[in-house]
């Protein structure tokens, strides 16, 4: 199983950004259900947080807003764990497919309900650049189970570059995100993943916590997008 690990992982990469291709195979079908019971909640969750009025939802500390951050904070920390499901699945030598199909799934729910605010090209152009970064964390994967300093090194720069491009699509699409601070939090998202994965690659049982810890991130995460939307939006997303 270690002499394919490299190509396994690599197929991490296809796989992210095929899974909604692959409905006539077989094994894919068993992977589309596993996806649609994972995410279809949560899922529902947050374009009901983005497609909610204020007069209609704001009732206590039951608000638009709130809502909105509490679907990004859940959508944001599946992502984290799926990743670690799968990176830590494919090191392990299992089957990885299921779990890259969920971790998929959890980009396309982020990508609507980005789109829901922004429109569907907006959030296509999100699900792009959202995919590009699960690969560049599959190269450090990759490069993590040889040892490989060189390769990991160059999935980190990549990374730099993802947080770069991330950051310009969303000040871009809003005013209320400073230039630099979207790709600044996401600095701790790339550091405690790759920590993470370092953890599964050497068989360190710390890594259950260093994925919690990375997971804990995400709530400060989903805090500063939801609540430039609701700033972007307030007769949408009532505080």
């Amino acid at each position: 199983m270690k002499r394919s690990l490299p190509r396994l992982l690599a197929a991490l990469a296809v796989i992210s950004l095929t899974a909604a291709a692959c409905g006539n195979n077989n094994d894919s079908k068993g992977a589309a259900a596993a996806t649609d019971d994972a995410v279809t909640t949560t899922t529902h969750d947050t374009h009901d947080a983005m497609n909610a009025s204020a007069a209609g939802t704001a009732s206590g500390t039951d608000t638009a807003s709130s809502k909105l951050r509490s679907g990004l904070t859940a959508l944001l920390q599946e992502h984290v764990y799926l990743a670690g499901i799968t990176t830590g699945t494919a090191l392990a030598g299992g089957d990885y497919k299921v779990p890259a199909a969920v971790l998929d799934a959890n980009s396309v729910a982020l990508a609507e309900a980005v789109g829901s605010v922004y429109g569907k090209p907006a959030g296509d152009q999100f699900l792009a650049l959202w995919r590009k970064h699960i690969g560049f964390f599959v190269d450090y994967t990759v490069a993590a189970s040889k040892n490989d300093a060189a390769g990991k090194a160059k999935a980190g720069r990549d990374l730099d570059q993802y947080r770069a491009d991330f950051d310009a699509f969303l000040t871009g699409a809003n005013p209320n995100l400073p230039k630099g601070a979207v790709a600044a939090e996401l600095v701790p998202h790339v550091q405690t993943l790759e920590a993470a994965i370092d953890a599964q690659a050497a068989k360190d049982p710390t890594q259950y916590a260093k994925l919690a810890t990375a997971a804990a991130h995400m709530p400060m995460t989903a805090e500063i997008l939801a609540g430039a939307i609701a700033k972007q939006f307030p007769e949408k997303f009532a505080s």
